[in-house]
């Protein structure tokens, strides 16, 4: 165990995972809100040949998730918030602008502010990436099917822009 490593208790452990899950998922949750009536929106979208299906989506951000927050808990339990209070920052930075983007698409249909924003939220990803690696390699490893993910999301919400310029400004 590192010398920095931080000590809390099996009962504050368990506690910094829920809250960290929480946290994670009151993001997903602000999302999942404005994404309410996506599927059938989704559906008549002029969409690329290798687009997933609208069903997919759900079960692999609910992965995502778990994974997010499992990860920046290992942050936390390894480092405490004052150890890695810009990595956690950054962490919850790139939370909100996850919860923004569904909002920008599916809600208000700006697919230029959406594709821009989740060219951010991938620059941010990576910033997360980068300074989790500093502090607890497998945490970062645990965000790279996030960044995946999320880079596969930029070619689509680029293309399904670009085919739908009557529905997506």
């Amino acid at each position: 165990m590192p010398s920095s490593q931080i000590h809390h208790t099996v009962r504050q452990q368990a506690l910094g995972l829920l809250g960290w899950l929480l946290l994670t998922f009151v993001a997903a949750a602000i999302g999942g809100f404005a994404s309410a009536s996506a599927g059938s929106f989704y559906a008549q979208l002029i969409r690329p040949a290798w687009a997933p299906p609208g069903w997919l989506f759900g079960p692999v951000w609910s992965v995502l998730y778990l994974l997010m927050g499992v990860s920046a808990w290992l942050v936390w339990r390894a480092q405490g918030w004052r150890g890695a209070r810009g990595a956690l920052g950054l962490f919850i930075a790139q939370l909100a602008v996850n919860a923004l983007w569904t909002w920008l698409f599916f809600v208000w249909q700006l697919g230029g502010a959406a594709f821009v924003e989740i060219i951010v939220l991938w620059g941010l990803i990576v910033g997360t990436i980068v300074m989790f690696y500093r502090l607890h390699k497998p945490a970062a490893v645990l965000l790279l099917p996030y960044l995946a993910w999320v880079s596969f999301a930029c070619a689509l919400t680029y293309a399904t822009w670009q085919l739908n310029p009557a529905i997506l400004r």
